[in-house]
């Protein structure tokens, strides 16, 4: 049982997943009147290009955005360029 235990804790240790920080950066608009916007965001899904569009679609939809385009999809290291771009929409969605 002494041994047992050690064993357990250090397989579920080296079971958890390492989950890296993944952002998008996309482009949306609404109509009547026309606006656009560029924002940044974080992914809480698959770090991928798909997988950013599909949970971006929703999340902006819900408050009133279509999303356009998915540009690009990056670590936390692309967040400082991209800061002053995306302005109110950094992080917000």
């Amino acid at each position: 049982m002494r041994i047992l235990i050690p064993i357990l804790v250090a397989v579920s240790l080296s079971s958890a997943p390492v989950h890296a920080e993944c952002y998008a950066d996309y482009k949306a608009k609404q109509d009547n009147p026309l606006r656009l916007h560029y924002g940044v965001a974080e992914l809480r899904g698959d770090c991928s290009k798909r997988s950013a569009e599909s949970e971006l679609t929703g999340r902006l939809r819900d408050v009133g955005w279509q999303l356009l385009n998915v540009l690009s999809v990056f670590d936390e290291n692309g967040l400082g360029e991209r800061k002053d771009s995306a302005g109110e929409f950094f992080l917000r969605y």
